[in-house]
């Protein structure tokens, strides 16, 4: 099947230039509640890792500091390992309830317990009941935040006029590399500006108290949004109550499709954590670079990761995914063992560190700037929200959050510093093929899901 822009039949939504003024707020809105669920999810990932030896102090006092971290990032991993169930249970929620259904109830106990967080009294005040307390809300918050990137973007996906879904769905991954921007630059402006007594006190509790307003603000939007017109079309011609269970629809017809989509979410899961989380910590511990340096490449980034993203989306509506989604396997295949080895150059420049850290961080946008929108296509609107977040949150649980756990193993166990590079080549080589099981999915129409299933078939 030819899915070239020429020989695919147009989808039936309407161009930007379309839109009535009503449709094009609810767009707005639509990409407004997205952005604003996923920056609370990563706005809080951010601030639990920065504040982690203070969070240590108050939880785990009776511990030495080593391990009283240890325990720490212990229940903050929680959060990983509840991510594939609660990507089962929203999936289902979302393709059976609805969308906007799905997003505003994902969001309200997401938020709510990163909020109960902030308000959650030290073991000095209550004993173990206070780690204990921290347990919970932690596995309430993953459990919900499993269910927020991959409804977000199939919300947008549906949303989006046509020849502009690329674009909107960037929304979600730029979303995430905002809330970790914040949240660096709050903890950073925290640790000046605060006294330590002052951070362990009150001001640690700050960034977490910041997620329920933000929170009420992002229901609020998605409560009085309409669910996606494509939803609703196939909830309107489809009896609901007596279909298939949407994970056992998805095993028994789309396994093709699941298997591709989680080749090429593993490659986006190890490349974002090794980049954006994991850098800045090998760069300072592994290469002995200075911390400002590592601190600065990491900001710096960032922000054009956040810029960048918009675009790549925009280029995969002309290009198409699977052209992007390969050229980003490709990239990383033949560019990151090279730039491991020019941060071991000695006396580099902190020019050339800054320009490394970027240049990973470019290659991950052609990834991450089209990955929502394909996991998005490639599924049928039935199973659409529970093939995205499976695929998506399997994929971060057991190889993203575990990234620098390995990537510190292996350099231990064989003594090369480069050893990290060939990791995440592995993991773009089987991203490639993946990819290349596949077939274009730009510009199919999201209500024809008979097209959809044609690109694995």
């Amino acid at each position: 099947m030819n899915n070239s822009p020429e020989s695919v039949a147009r989808s039936a939504a309407p161009t930007h230039e379309e839109l009535s003024p009503e449709q094009r707020v609810a767009l707005r809105k639509a990409a407004m509640a997205s952005f604003i669920g996923n920056f609370v999810e990563w706005f809080d990932y951010a601030s639990y890792g920065y504040f982690a030896t203070i969070i240590a102090h108050v939880f785990f006092p009776d511990e030495d500091g080593s391990s009283a971290l240890i325990k720490t990032y212990a229940v903050f991993a929680i959060s990983f390992i509840l991510r594939p169930i609660g990507g089962i249970v929203w999936g289902h929620l979302g393709d059976r309830r609805g969308r906007r259904w799905a997003l505003s109830w994902s969001i309200l106990l997401m938020s709510g317990a990163t909020f109960c967080i902030g308000l959650l009294p030290s073991y000095a005040a209550i004993g173990l009941l206070a780690p204990l307390g921290l347990l919970v809300l932690r596995a309430i918050q993953g459990f919900s935040a499993s269910g927020e990137y991959a409804g977000a973007s199939a919300f947008l996906a549906e949303y989006a006029p046509k020849g502009k879904r690329g674009l909107y769905c960037s929304f979600v991954p730029a979303s995430t590399s905002a809330g970790l921007l914040v949240g660096s630059l709050f903890a950073f402006g925290m640790h000046s500006w605060l006294t330590e007594g002052d951070q362990q006190s009150w001001g640690w509790r700050i960034p977490f108290l910041l997620a329920g307003p933000l929170g009420i603000i992002g229901r609020y939007i998605r409560v009085h949004l309409e669910d996606s017109p494509v939803y609703r079309e196939m909830a309107a011609q489809t009896d609901l109550s007596h279909a298939k269970a949407p994970i056992s629809e998805l095993f028994s017809k789309h396994t093709k499709a699941f298997f591709i989509a989680l080749g090429v979410a593993s490659l986006n899961a190890v490349a974002f954590y090794l980049i954006l989380s994991y850098m800045p910590v090998y760069l300072v511990d592994t290469l002995g670079i200075e911390q400002s340096t590592a601190d600065t490449a990491s900001t710096v980034s960032l922000f054009i990761y956040m810029l960048a993203i918009f675009v790549m989306g925009a280029i995969s509506d002309r290009h198409g995914r699977k052209k992007m989604l390969v050229l980003a396997s490709i990239l990383f295949i033949v560019l990151t063992v090279p730039l491991f080895l020019l941060f071991k150059q000695p006396g580099l420049p902190v020019a050339m560190v800054i320009g490394i850290t970027v240049v990973f961080s470019l290659i991950l946008t052609v990834n991450d700037g089209t990955l929502p929108t394909f996991l998005a296509e490639i599924f049928p609107t039935q199973v659409r929200y529970s093939g995205f977040a499976l695929s998506f949150n399997a994929a971060n649980a057991f190889l993203g959050g575990t990234a620098p756990l390995v990537a510190t193993s292996l350099i231990a166990a064989t003594g090369n510093d480069a050893i990290p590079a060939w990791y995440l080549t592995m993991w773009a080589v089987l991203a490639l093929i993946a990819m290349l099981m596949s077939k274009e999915t730009a510009f199919l129409d999201l209500k024809d899901d008979h097209a959809v299933d044609s690109v694995v078939r």
